[in-house]
């Protein structure tokens, strides 16, 4: 079997750490890469082309399901996997949703990170065998696009429409109009609501 190269996504130094030892321990698996946030999680896979991303979903600004629709925009058939703390199904079908291939929870002592990247490297789907069946997640949700995610990620970090238009490189008029179409979308009223409403369907990270 070829080599597999990894390109690793935590803002943790320590964890990638941790995560690199544990993955390079096998010989058939070298870490070309890593980034500590969403953009750097995009940049990195568009010019490493890792065999998998290991991603945590948890990131600042841009959580690891959106960055996981903006890598596979432009490479579609890149295998992502997924770490989070989160085990509500409703986190694992946002991540789902956004293409990733795989989803391990992080706080497992007994992490099968090593069986999991070959999982998806040979194209098949890893599913945390801790997080039971996926029929009780509610299939009625919201069809957001990747940039509305965006903008509601820095909504539910409490930014204000300029505060978010600096930070995505839009005007603030734009911001507002996506923040008018997330409402409208959620059926949500006031911000309050939406930022509840985000939170309980793990649409977004709350890291």
């Amino acid at each position: 079997m070829a080599e597999i190269s990894v390109l690793l996504v935590d803002d943790h130094a320590l964890v990638r750490r941790g995560f690199r030892r544990m993955l390079e321990d096998d010989p058939g698996i070298t870490v070309i890469g890593e980034a500590s946030d969403g953009p750097e999680a995009v940049a990195a896979a568009l010019e490493l082309r890792p065999s998998v991303v290991v991603m945590d979903f948890a990131l600042p600004s841009m959580n690891g399901a959106v960055a996981t629709r903006h890598i596979l925009k432009s490479m579609p058939d890149m295998p992502v996997l997924i770490l989070s703390m989160h085990s509500e199904p409703s986190y694992v079908r946002t991540c789902l949703d956004a293409g990733a291939r795989g989803y391990l929870l992080k706080n497992a002592m007994d992490l099968e990170l090593v069986d999991a990247v070959k999982q998806v490297a040979a194209g098949r789907r890893v599913l945390d065998r801790r997080l039971g069946s996926l029929a009780e997640v509610d299939d009625v949700r919201p069809n957001l696009t990747t940039r509305e995610l965006e903008v509601l990620q820095l909504i539910v970090h409490g930014k204000s429409n300029k505060e978010i238009a600096a930070v995505l490189g839009l005007s603030v008029n734009t911001v507002a109009v996506h923040r008018a179409n997330i409402m409208q979308a959620l059926g949500k009223h006031n911000t309050a609501e939406v930022v509840v409403y985000a939170i309980r369907k793990g649409l977004v990270s709350i890291a």
